[in-house]
């Protein structure tokens, strides 16, 4: 373990550990989540920390563009709806949230590249997931810039996960019945900013 994790490892287990030591036994026995969110694996993008929140209060379910697949039992993309399936159907949560974020390397990976999938290219396969997202942003005539263009993708791929959330049966049935909403944010490490780009509750 290099040195910086073991040091911080050190200040968890003699700081914060031993003054919640009660709600870090509990939570052993036990998690509660009511938020289940879909968030990047980017480094700079931590959702505890953008939320102040504490152990046991969200599900974070990460992965490259915090993309959701639609729903489906023979490809291979089961990881996050394996997530998604024990979030919602084993603990309950009563909001899932999609959380795109500003100078997505994922996002800006698939707006520059020429569309062709690599072998071994497991980055192109998994971003194909956002295809029709950048399909819709190249077709708009208001965005004079790649910059702009990647911003918008990163917003519009949020809109695009909302939906594949709703082809879920199990999740379509609590957003229908109102036991569950759905929340598309995008956060802008740049300024701080967080924007609710849409919201699926038919309660």
């Amino acid at each position: 373990m290099i040195e910086k994790l073991s040091k911080g490892y050190e200040r968890f287990r003699n700081g914060y550990f031993q003054r919640n030591r009660k709600r870090l036994e509990q939570l052993a026995d036990k998690q509660t989540p009511e938020i289940a969110m879909i968030s990047c694996c980017d480094s700079r993008v931590d959702p505890g920390i953008l939320f102040d929140v504490e152990p046991g209060d969200i599900f974070v379910i990460r992965n490259v563009a915090n993309l959701v697949p639609p729903f489906e039992t023979k490809g291979d993309y089961h990881g996050t709806s394996a997530a998604l399936q024990f979030a919602v159907t084993c603990l309950q949560v009563r909001q899932v949230m999609v959380l795109g974020h500003a100078n997505c390397g994922g996002i800006r990976t698939l707006m520059e590249s020429d569309d062709t999938i690599q072998v071994d290219g497991f980055i192109d396969s998994w971003m194909n997931l956002a295809a029709a997202a950048k399909k819709e942003v190249l077709a708009r005539d208001d965005l004079d810039t790649q910059e702009q263009r990647i911003d918008a993708c990163e917003k519009t791929a949020v809109g695009h996960s909302l939906s594949n959330l709703m082809t879920y049966p199990w999740i379509r049935e609590r957003v229908d019945t109102g036991s569950l909403n759905l929340v598309g944010c995008y956060y802008d490490l740049r300024n701080g900013e967080l924007i609710v780009l849409d919201e699926i509750n038919k309660a």
